[in-house]
């Protein structure tokens, strides 16, 4: 198998050095080799998963609840509020 590294290095938008090249060069040819090497693999019958795990939904069932802050007016915990507003300094 083939691959030109300086091009996967324009497609990534990566500047390498020549050290780097090599280096890399080494390191994706072990990989690709392991990917053939799985791809001998019989996979027949297998369905394909998007987690290996069998995974379900958490999430509470969405029941209306009461508010528990109905009868708290948060405005009024405020360091400085006028006429149910927030008072903020000005900024020019």
């Amino acid at each position: 198998m083939s691959f030109d590294i300086e091009h996967m290095a324009v497609l990534a938008r990566l500047k390498l050095t020549p050290d780097e090249k090599e280096r890399l060069t080494d390191q994706m040819g072990t990989i690709l080799a392991y990917i053939e090497k799985l791809n001998e693999l019989n996979t027949d019958g297998v369905e394909p998963t998007a987690h290996v795990l069998g995974l379900s939904n958490v999430f509470r069932d969405d029941e209306p609840a009461e508010k528990p802050l109905a009868d708290h007016n948060p405005i009024s915990d405020s360091p400085a509020h006028n006429k149910g507003h927030y008072e903020v300094p000005k900024i020019l």
